[in-house]
């Protein structure tokens, strides 16, 4: 279990070195500001790298205290609802493309909500499904001019 609590922000250290250098590597514009292309992706990388060294920091600090919230976690609800989440997201997948964003994003935000609260929030469940796919489907098909399947 250390080893996952040490791991992780060291692999996000890693991985923010990797995008720094990539990002330092990236073309110059040729228009306006030469170094513009290279503002986000170089501040984005700051920023990881910076959160992650201090949870590293954190992590390290808290090595010591007892782990019982972690057993409190593996042991509750939460790897059913993690799992059945995973499976959701793998459904979800296969049958974006055949019946199109909007449906899907429905079957799939609607089962999730019912897995979560349950069958007798069912009016919620629906219509937080069906309000979220639309705005999120309005937004970028009618409004970005994003092409959804």
């Amino acid at each position: 279990m250390k080893a996952i609590k040490i791991g992780m922000p060291v692999l996000l250290i890693v991985i923010s070195i990797i995008f720094l250098i990539a990002a330092f590597n990236l073309p110059k514009a040729n228009l306006g500001n030469p170094n513009g292309p290279l503002y986000f992706p170089i501040g984005l990388s700051f920023f990881l790298l910076i959160f992650s060294v201090l949870y590293l920091f954190q992590e390290l600090k808290t090595l010591h205290n007892d782990h019982s919230k972690i057993n409190q976690l593996l042991h509750g609800r939460t790897p059913k609802l993690i799992g059945i989440t995973v499976l959701l997201g793998i459904g979800y997948a296969l049958i974006f493309e055949k019946i199109g964003f909007l449906i899907s994003t429905i079957l799939f935000l609607g089962a999730l909500l019912f897995v979560i609260n349950g069958i007798k929030k069912w009016k919620v469940n629906v219509i937080v499904a069906v309000v979220f796919a639309f705005l999120t489907w309005y937004g970028f098909s009618q409004l970005l001019g994003v092409s959804l399947p």
